[in-house]
């Protein structure tokens, strides 16, 4: 199974502030005060010995109708609000998760309580995951437990998942936040979710704090393998990439395997991150590892390659390649062709593995009208080797590759030879086939 992650409900938040309730006025302009950080509103009411209650009132806005049937009581205040779509709720959650400082530090300072989590997470949960730095360092400032767990297990550390959130985290380390503590459901560290997330900053921050590199959690996944499977758009590659470089320089172990025996290297090739298989091949992943289907990362590169052709699937196949990887059984080479036809250059890269082809119209046809206007150039060529032998520059390459099997890397840069001729044998991309 691939990792778990859980996305925080959403919470939208409106300039035009609207509550209603069958309440006295001053409950509801303290709740329209504290939804706009309205600091002396909020002042002028909970100073009021009337009205003290309020500093620890928890509201309901789950149901619209509820609402209607408002039964006042000192411990609960149902409220329904089109500008907050938490259950529940209290003021210093709400001051928290917006940033609201001021009305946070009065809160506070009249003795608010920190430890209330109606809605199962404490304001100090909800100000790491709006990423609020002020907010948070306020809290732990007035005694917030940075090791309290949510309803989902998570400490405050687990929920920095943004980039923003990188002062926060410094704020919980720096009042004794546990840098390995685990989430009760899943047993993930802050160095997990960091990696999962592409934080490099989180990451090198847990690392200076001795964050354990190769902890697995209950899917058996280190920090490397979570940032390793997670699935990544073109614009975050960068990320996860400054991730797991820093993760493998600490000391990650690039062997570990999942519940399913699934390796980084499997993960990078199913998520086409080219840096992160160039990384981890240069530090001995083993590059025919099966997992527990019986497939090896080249099995998982060539499944996707159609959807990722924009991650340059090619250079991951071509590393693949060099490191010794298995081919396909040349059976199979039309169905491949079939499936991975929109990369032409993944189709030259791993063609150029053989020695020879037996082209037949079962290829002309696995390559739709389109595919082949647009990339004509190549598949002519390709399909000219119909009719023509691989040519002798060619066959040459291919036995010294044989010769050399998962050793190119190590063997090739001693030989002497000019850096066309190394880059040829190593299955540089010339966009057609000879």
């Amino acid at each position: 199974m691939g990792p778990k992650i859980k996305f925080r409900k959403q919470k939208k938040y409106r300039s035009d502030v609207i509550a209603t309730a069958q309440a006295s006025g001053f409950i509801l302009q303290f709740w329209n005060a504290l939804l706009v950080g309205d600091d002396i509103t909020v002042i002028g009411i909970i100073d009021d010995p009337e009205y003290a209650y309020l500093i620890d009132a928890i509201y309901d806005t789950s149901n619209i109708e509820e609402w209607k049937n408002f039964r006042f009581n000192y411990r609960g205040l149902r409220l329904w609000s089109l500008t907050y779509e938490q259950e529940l709720t209290t003021p210093l959650h709400i001051t928290a998760g917006r940033g609201f400082t001021e009305c946070l530090r009065h809160l506070l300072v009249r003795g608010a309580r920190v430890d209330l989590a109606p809605g199962g997470s404490t304001a100090l949960h909800e100000a790491c995951e709006e990423c609020q730095p002020e907010c948070a360092k306020l809290l732990l400032q007035y005694r917030a437990n940075a090791n309290v767990a949510n309803e989902d297990g998570q400490m405050p550390l687990h929920v920095c998942t943004e980039l923003d959130s990188l002062e926060c985290a410094k704020h919980l380390l720096a009042f004794g936040a546990l840098i390995n503590s685990q989430s009760l459901d899943e047993n993930d560290t802050a160095l997990h979710v960091a990696a999962r997330h592409g934080l490099p900053d989180h990451v090198e921050l847990y690392l200076r704090h001795g964050a354990a590199l190769n902890l697995r959690n209950d899917e058996g996944n280190t920090p490397l393998n979570a940032a390793c499977s997670q699935p990544q758009e073109r614009s975050s590659q960068e990320r996860y990439s400054r991730v797991c470089h820093m993760l493998v320089s600490a000391g990650a172990d690039v062997q570990v395997s999942d519940t399913d025996k699934q390796t980084p290297l499997h993960m990078a090739c199913k998520n086409v991150n080219p840096d992160v298989v160039d990384l981890l091949l240069k530090n001995k992943a083993l590059v025919n590892e099966m997992d527990y289907g019986g497939e090896a990362p080249m099995h998982n590169i060539l499944k996707v390659v159609a959807y990722k052709t924009d991650h340059e699937p090619e250079r991951i196949v071509q590393a693949l390649l060099n490191y010794g990887s298995i081919r396909v059984w040349p059976g199979a080479l039309p169905k491949v062709l079939k499936y991975c036809c929109t990369s032409p250059r993944t189709i030259e890269v791993l063609f150029n593995a053989y020695d020879r082809l037996k082209i037949t119209d079962a290829w002309v046809e696995a390559v739709p009208p389109e595919v082949f206007q647009k990339h004509r150039e190549f598949y002519e060529s390709l399909f000219a080797l119909s009719q023509t032998p691989r040519c002798l520059q060619h066959l040459a390459r291919h036995r010294l590759r044989a010769f050399l099997e998962g050793r190119l890397h190590w063997v090739l840069p001693n030989l002497g030879l000019p850096t066309f001729l190394k880059n040829y044998i190593m299955l540089a991309f010339k966009d057609y086939m000879h």
